[in-house]
């Protein structure tokens, strides 16, 4: 075999983390590959806020879990991400964090707002996607805030597939997992 022709792989773990510089940068690793996206626009913020208080306001009032923006999620040490919102079910939690405060088991719900660029938008529609089937989350939803469009993932067959895709800001988000949880699409592209 001609050594010319096999590629070195750098594989990243979280242990690199820790050296990188600190900056507003987000750093993530998935299967080894190091993804660096900056700052988020104000309007994915935004987005994500308002997903955030609607899932933490119908978790006050039902008491079945806890919505968390921006938690770090480490499944191994070559799997580290920080997804945008998660919503985890109390009895889940209990064993999910680790000493340091990271979820180490996969939620029941993830969400991930698009941000601009291609590399981004292939990372949660491919990299995430996969990850978070292979991990067990439940369900994914992929907001796109520019076209205001919020998708649907269920977990079916061990995984996550496209079941629908919300457009509408008179439809409403729902979800088995969170039972009479309602959220008109007009409250979170506000």
């Amino acid at each position: 075999m001609n050594p010319a022709a096999i590629e070195e792989r750098v594989r990243w773990t979280t242990s690199d983390l820790e050296l990188l510089p600190e900056s507003s940068n987000r750093y993530e690793i998935i299967d080894g590959d190091l993804f660096v996206t900056r700052a988020p626009h104000w309007q994915h913020q935004n987005v994500s806020g308002n997903v955030y208080a609607e899932l933490r306001a119908w978790s006050l009032e039902t008491g079945l879990g806890q919505a968390v923006m921006a938690p770090g999620l480490i499944f191994s040490d070559a799997d580290n991400v920080i997804p945008d919102v998660v919503w985890i079910g109390k009895e889940r939690l209990a064993v999910a964090l680790d000493e340091s405060g990271h979820l180490v088991a996969a939620p029941e719900l993830v969400i991930e707002v698009l941000s601009a660029g291609t590399e981004n938008e292939r990372r949660d529609r491919q990299a995430k996607l996969k990850l978070y089937s292979v991990r067990g989350v439940q369900e994914y939803w992929i907001i796109n805030w520019q076209l205001q469009q919020v998708e649907i993932y269920r977990r079916q067959q061990a995984m996550l597939k496209l079941v629908t895709a919300l457009l509408d800001d008179a439809e409403t988000l729902t979800s088995p997992l969170l039972p009479n949880f309602v959220c008109p699409l007009s409250r979170i592209f506000v």
